[in-house]
């Protein structure tokens, strides 16, 4: 009777290591999913410093040119350290070198979009 015991409490025992095995990953993915929120968090805390007011040169230490129809005045703009995060920024023109259509540093954010999700345009 000692050994049956025995058996069935081996048996037992091998029949929750599959179950834990299967408990892995599920605590990796949450591990990946806690990861991924983080750095969704600290992209979000990084463009909500550029702000109205900012400048062209201040939005360009986050962000980079987008390709497609822009001028002066409207411009799409890629994050960084993530192409498919954009914005869309409209811009008040700071001096008048060029016949108003260069781009300065110094051209001033009137209003910046919510961030989006878009694939590359390439020009």
């Amino acid at each position: 009777m000692r050994k049956i015991g025995s058996i069935v409490l081996l048996l037992f025992a091998a029949s929750m290591v599959p179950a834990q095995e299967s408990i892995r990953p599920a605590q990796r993915g949450s591990e990946i999913d806690l990861e991924h929120t983080k750095w969704i968090d600290s992209v979000m805390r990084s463009i909500l410093t550029v702000k109205p007011g900012a400048t062209r040169k201040d939005l360009l230490r986050v962000f980079t040119e987008e390709g497609g129809l822009s001028t002066r005045t409207h411009r799409a703009y890629a994050y960084k350290h993530c192409p498919y995060i954009k914005v869309d920024v409209e811009f008040a023109p700071v001096g008048n070198e060029d016949n108003g259509f260069t781009e300065m540093p110094e051209d001033k954010i009137s209003t910046i979009s919510r961030p989006y999700l878009e694939y590359r345009i390439a020009d």
